[in-house]
């Protein structure tokens, strides 16, 4: 990189938790940072709790200050609340900016209000990127995976910092320019709603083994360790399997057992779900994902309905450890499937290019949802893809042969026994409804035409077609 003498490399503005952590980390790889806060009382004892690092770092309270200390092309990256603040924010350093700088906006930003920030700067030479940046604090500050949108000039000179300190998997730097204006983003929203299904089916096979077996956490997070060996290997079975075996200090209970069954959302796994909805994609795993935490709020209705709702199931056994292991696959398998979907139905709406082998390859370090399934799915993007569907990769396929049967089993028990599985059920069904060639929408097209005239296609001739209803007969 050419710095001009004295100068920063890239500024961070917004010392909160990542941002605090991905100044580190770039400091920690050589480069010279400038920080800034909207609270300028916390840039001081950051630079103090840097240590040595302090002497790549350089604080400024003043905008104009923290501007004019960085090298040009300028390179800023934001790490404030989504919406309205960064819209103030470009408002107000771009006075002060000059012709190709690039502003990064590092927060989960809804990637409709990124595409128009993009438009918004086009033509006045500076540069907007929309960057997810996945990992958490310890992502943020050793290694996180990173999804670049923006201009080829902006990546260009954002490539040697953001592979310095991205993850890394076997040498690889998990992170690449995935396309234009909001392409980073949209691919982090993306990556989220996945996690929204992984962490469920999860939380659903735990809770088979919970309430259907009648197993204690500890034994289940034993369980769950041993499944880290294996194709189920990554990092929500890993802590999973870790938080189910640590103990509460003050009771000796295990911590999930004192954890209120309520779960929040920052809401990404619903922007995922409503720009499937609006591209006319399926995310049923990761729709029964986002509906399952909104139920989990409603803990008074459950308290009240518990007594009242009988449970009306059938009786039966919970299968083996075997069967949930290959069910739980099974579904991740699924729930990543619909979430590469739609990320090709984006591709498609937007001319974004996304390489999804790519993707696939930064999801592997860094992020909530590595796994071992990734180098999979790299692999079959990279192969033979009927289609560009990922179900019906040769390899694929037959991992699914081998699972599916014991993904049936399971959501077979979990009706018989009255134990809530939605998102692998919702997985099985997008599975059964997909491996059908004639499926069952015709009906659906006829009860349109019959009620509304909305016409429908034959199988045996071209065009839009009314059908010859008979008169509904008077009830007896």
């Amino acid at each position: 990189m050419n710095r001009e003498a004295g100068k920063a490399d890239i500024g961070v503005y917004g010392l909160g938790t990542m941002g605090s952590a991905l100044a580190l980390n770039l400091a920690d790889n050589g480069f010279q940072v400038s920080v800034a806060n909207r609270e300028a009382d916390w840039i001081a004892p950051f630079l103090t709790e840097a240590g040595p690092l302090g002497e790549r770092l350089q604080g400024h309270e003043a905008l104009a200050d923290f501007v004019q200390s960085l090298s040009r092309p300028r390179n800023i990256l934001f790490m404030i609340p989504s919406g309205t603040p960064m819209d103030v924010m470009i408002d107000t350093i771009k006075p002060l900016l000059d012709e190709g700088d690039t502003l990064i906006d590092g927060g989960n930003a809804d990637f409709n209000d990124t595409r128009a920030r993009s438009a918004a700067l086009e033509g006045t030479g500076i540069h907007f990127v929309g960057m997810g940046v996945s990992g958490g604090e310890e992502g943020a500050r050793r290694g996180p995976s990173m999804m670049v949108g923006g201009s080829t000039h902006s990546w260009q000179h954002l490539r040697p910092m953001v592979e310095a300190i991205a993850a890394r998997h076997k040498g690889d730097p998990c992170v690449a320019h995935v396309g234009p204006d909001g392409a980073g983003h949209f691919v982090k929203t993306v990556h989220n709603g996945i996690e929204y299904a992984d962490m469920q089916m999860i939380a659903e096979i735990y809770g088979m083994l919970r309430d259907g077996a009648g197993k204690g956490a500890d034994d289940i997070g034993q369980l769950f360790a041993q499944w880290q060996n294996g194709p189920l290997g990554s990092y929500l079975i890993e802590v999973s399997a870790a938080a189910l075996q640590s103990v509460d200090r003050r009771t000796g209970l295990p911590v999930v057992d004192i954890i209120l069954d309520q779960a929040g959302q920052k809401g990404t796994g619903r922007w995922t779900l409503i720009e499937a909805l609006k591209m006319g994609q399926s995310a049923s795993a990761i729709e029964a994902a986002v509906g399952a935490r909104g139920w989990s709020s409603e803990k008074s209705l459950r308290v009240a309905a518990e007594p009242v709702l009988t449970l009306g199931a059938v009786g039966g056994a919970v299968p083996s450890n075997d069967t949930l292991k290959h069910a739980l696959l099974a579904g991740r398998i699924l729930a990543h499937a619909q979430g590469f979907r739609i990320l090709t139905a984006a591709s498609t709406e937007f001319d974004w290019s996304l390489d999804l082998a790519r993707i696939a390859e930064i999801w592997r370090a860094g992020c909530i949802i590595r796994s071992v399934l990734l180098d999979d799915f790299a692999a079959a993007f990279r192969g033979d893809l009927p289609d560009g569907h990922l179900i019906l990769s040769p390899q694929i396929t037959q991992m699914l042969q081998g699972s599916i049967p014991s993904l049936r089993k399971v959501v077979a028990a979990g009706a018989s026994l009255g134990v809530a599985l939605p998102a692998l059920s919702a997985s099985l069904g997008w599975y059964d409804s997909i491996r059908r060639a004639r499926g069952t929408a015709n009906l659906i097209q006829a009860q349109r035409d019959f009620f509304g005239a909305h016409g429908f296609a034959r199988v045996d001739d071209e065009g839009a077609f009314h059908g010859d209803w008979n008169m509904i007969a008077p009830a007896p």
